[in-house]
């Protein structure tokens, strides 16, 4: 019996020195995790966790079996993956633990984030000067400040109106002129940027540019709001990390924009991902608003959307309208009229 005692207090000592050994590893592991995040490389490396096995298993003299070392070091290979993650999550910008209080994006007296719920609508393409004019004084006259509209549109086929381009921005800076409304409107590059900031209040980056990561670096340099849309596919560690670029670069006045992600559902255009609200007001502090018609793309069922994106924490909703969708030049069929307007503005307006 008495061997046996030593036996484990051999064992206690040993255990105390992997413990400090595994801890200083740990230490290393950070300090590469971020040496490698300055010079903007993958954190994860598989192929150097495999060199590190090939090696072990060479050095192995057993008792252990070389699959029994394999399993033991995938298992610290994988708390050092997720040391890492935490630690960077941490370190974030846009990070809740880097900033606790909300980022309220103030602009002309109008807050997006906050007690106030911000309602952003307008047509999905800037077609005519008589369109927006149409929709401007619908929004006027329920006090609404925010209208959207593009002028620029990246459209899935070449042969699908692409936008008035400039003569669009014109228009949507003189209707808002008129109207004293709010602009959001999207660019998909810098010759796009430069031409927008000067007709547009808030730039918008769309879904398929979430991860164009030199025109996230360009708008982090400008002095307007940025709408960050997340993209078709992407997971929510990648959408944070597309708005890291933008306040990296000196721009902290980000939008977030949940706008569906693509699934194997067939029902709607996307799929809404409503648990990203509450994840993203968690775990950022930046606002969030959902759209309700590219997520849905089908009008029948953006009222309830809309009603449970508020209900999970939204900051605000989008969606788009039109003077007569039925000529509307994209994505007619996802735009509600101005009766249907009215209905979801009476459904949502008291959130």
């Amino acid at each position: 019996m008495d061997n046996i005692n030593d036996l484990r207090i051999e064992i206690d000592r040993i255990n105390k020195q992997l413990l400090t050994l595994l801890n200083r590893r740990a230490d290393l592991t950070l300090k590469i995790g971020k040496e490698k995040q300055k010079h903007g490389y993958t954190v994860h490396d598989p192929i150097r966790e495999q060199h590190i096995l090939e090696t072990l298993m060479k050095e192995n003299k057993g008792p252990f079996k070389n699959e029994d070392i394999t399993g033991i070091f995938k298992e610290i290979f994988q708390a050092s993956k997720k040391l890492q993650k935490t630690d960077q999550s941490d370190e974030l910008l846009i990070s809740r633990k880097k900033k606790q209080s909300d980022t309220i994006i103030k602009i002309k007296n109008q807050s997006i984030g906050g007690s106030e719920k911000a309602l952003i609508f307008g047509p999905c393409s800037i077609e005519s000067y008589e369109q927006m004019e149409q929709v401007a004084k619908k929004l006027n006259s329920l006090g609404i400040k925010f209208i959207r509209g593009g002028a620029f549109k990246p459209r899935t086929s070449p042969y699908s109106f692409q936008g008035l381009g400039i003569e669009g921005l014109k228009i949507m800076g003189e209707i808002c002129n008129k109207h004293d409304l709010i602009s959001f409107v999207e660019v998909m590059d810098q010759e796009q940027l430069d031409i927008a900031c000067d007709y547009v209040d808030i730039v918008q980056i769309g879904a398929r540019n979430m991860q164009n990561f030199s025109l996230l670096k360009k708008v982090g340099k400008i002095n307007k709001p940025v709408f960050l849309k997340r993209g078709l596919s992407a997971t929510i560690e990648e959408f944070k990390m597309s708005a890291e670029y933008i306040i990296a670069n000196g721009n902290p006045n980000i939008i977030l924009c949940e706008r569906g992600i693509r699934t194997y559902e067939q029902a709607t255009r996307n799929t809404l991902d409503l648990s990203a609200v509450p994840i993203l007001k968690n775990e950022t502090h930046l606002p969030v608003i959902v759209d309700i018609s590219h997520s849905a793309g089908r009008k029948d069922i953006m009222d309830s959307l809309a009603r449970a994106s508020l209900a999970a924490g939204a900051d605000g909703i989008m969606a788009e309208i039109h003077p007569n969708p039925l000529i509307a030049l994209s994505d007619a069929g996802q735009q509600l009229d101005f009766e249907e307007f009215m209905t979801l503005y009476k459904h949502i307006q008291h959130y």
